[in-house]
């Protein structure tokens, strides 16, 4: 799991615990918007103890309090109800995209998703191979952890849905929280985060991104109609299958010019400018015959803060290309993610206040491209199921700047982020929790040293006896 704002520590790491009532934990992927308002509920209405600076510790107290307050209603409510009860209870008090998971000792285990269904989650079975006639049940983040277990996916959990697997009597119940609830699923999701062989909310990720391909060609072809590209290359790995597209579109050839050194981790995320310099020049070499004399289009699957940009449009001209273009599968990203994914604040966006021209020139490039954000949610929306309908609409805020929770977004929240999430204040933090020189005493000082529950992924599975 990394870290949304500042530096991991273990005793951040989920999942989280607490011992009253029945012995609890948490797992959770995304992130809180209303911290500040929780953090009061728990210590002066729960009187509970924090003790992180992890928002999945609030989900996890919110719960925990809701389930004693269950248990003194009297033994005459079953399991289900009382877990169902208190889920309802953080589903109302809890703003943000989130997705998780409880284990309650004895009990059972309960999956839930935001109302907007901002984060994903989903659900799984199987045959038991050891109780015949049983069976096994799996919740994940994503669909591709269900198949790797053997499972067979069985559906997303809906927006606002909690869903129970009772250790005790082996039954599965499902229960819609918050009714009024509608999917609003993240679209960066699709862009980037999720893996190719991921199905989300009934929408193969692949076919998405094949579809993005398709869409960016066209505008391509719309403004430079006489374009003079030789080769069409991506930038590995997630702008693969969206690269392929657009060479096959353009009618030119598609060949793999960068390999990745697969023991480098994901660049946009790591703490410090300097850093994630270095780092794309260890992730990525080049192969030099695809680039020499030609003119070459680079496609990659968005663009954050241009440092991974720049020093791939210099690794092409340094192999020898006579020309390099630049096109993005995703629109100009101009905002900051406020729910779970480590997209930085405004300044440090190379797309802020900057239109595609100086993008271009910033980068390095002769001449870049962006994906159009109606295309975009097109290719998605494309793919749904004609017959449900699923999407009301998508969370594109960091494209659009419009949060769909709607609570307030304001100046001081995003003075806020930036005071947690920028370069510097993570650095800082890293300082204080390694013993290093700095405003901090050596121990953890960060707002939000632990993401606000931001993960890769988080699973649970129980088998039924």
């Amino acid at each position: 799991r990394y870290p949304t704002a500042g530096p991991s520590s273990g005793a951040e790491a989920q999942p989280l615990y607490t011992n009253y009532p029945h012995g609890i934990c948490v797992a959770h992927n995304g992130n809180l918007t209303n911290t500040d308002a929780l953090e009061t509920l728990v210590r002066d209405k729960y009187m509970r103890h924090i003790n992180t600076d992890s928002d999945s510790e609030l989900l996890l107290n919110i719960f925990a309090e809701e389930m004693a307050q269950q248990a003194k209603l009297g033994e005459d409510k079953d399991d289900k109800d009382k877990v169902f009860s208190s889920i309802s209870n953080v589903l109302q008090n809890c703003e943000g995209g989130y997705a998780g998971m409880y284990l309650v000792n004895g009990i059972g285990i309960v999956g839930f998703r935001d109302p907007h269904g901002i984060r994903p989650i989903v659900l799984g079975s199987r045959p038991s191979p050891t109780q015949p006639g049983k069976t096994d049940y799996v919740m994940a983040s994503e669909s591709v952890a269900i198949d790797t277990l053997g499972f067979s996916l069985t559906r997303d959990i809906r927006p606002g849905e909690a869903v129970f697997l009772d250790m005790r009597s082996g039954e599965i119940s499902t229960h819609q929280c918050l009714p009024e609830a509608t999917l609003s699923p993240c679209i960066f999701e699709y862009v980037y985060f999720a893996r190719p062989d991921s199905i989300m909310d009934g929408v193969s990720v692949y076919e998405t991104r094949l579809k993005m391909g398709e869409k960016l060609a066209q505008k391509i072809m719309r403004k430079i109609p006489d374009h003079d590209i030789d080769v069409v290359i991506p930038i590995p790995d997630t702008s693969r299958t969206s690269g392929l597209q657009v060479a096959y579109a353009i009618g030119r050839p598609f060949r793999e010019g960068f390999i990745k050194n697969r023991y480098i981790a994901r660049t946009f995320i790591m703490p410090g400018q300097k850093a994630r310099k270095k780092s794309v020049r260890l992730k990525l070499n080049t192969i030099k015959s695809e680039f020499a004399g030609r003119n070459v289009l680079l496609v990659d699957d968005s663009i954050v803060r241009g440092t991974t940009a720049r020093e791939i449009v210099q690794m092409a001209r340094d192999a020898g290309a006579k020309n390099v273009y630049f096109c993005s599968a995703a629109p100009p990203i101009r905002y900051p993610n406020i729910y779970g994914i480590d997209i930085p604040t405004r300044h440090e966006l190379v797309a802020y206040q900057r239109e595609e021209a100086d993008v271009a020139k910033h980068i390095g490039c002769e001449w870049m491209v962006y994906q159009d954000l109606p295309d975009l949610e097109e290719s998605v929306k494309s793919l749904e199921d004609p017959s449900k309908a699923t999407f009301k609409s998508f969370d594109c805020s960091c494209f659009s700047g419009t949060y769909v929770t709607g609570e307030t977004i304001d100046n001081d929240y995003f003075k806020r982020l930036h005071d947690k999430r920028n370069d510097a204040a993570k650095q800082e933090r890293q300082l204080s929790q390694s013993g290093g020189s700095g405003s901090g005493s050596g121990s953890p000082t960060a707002v939000e040293a632990m993401p606000p529950g931001s993960s890769e992924g988080c699973e649970g599975m129980v088998n039924n006896q």
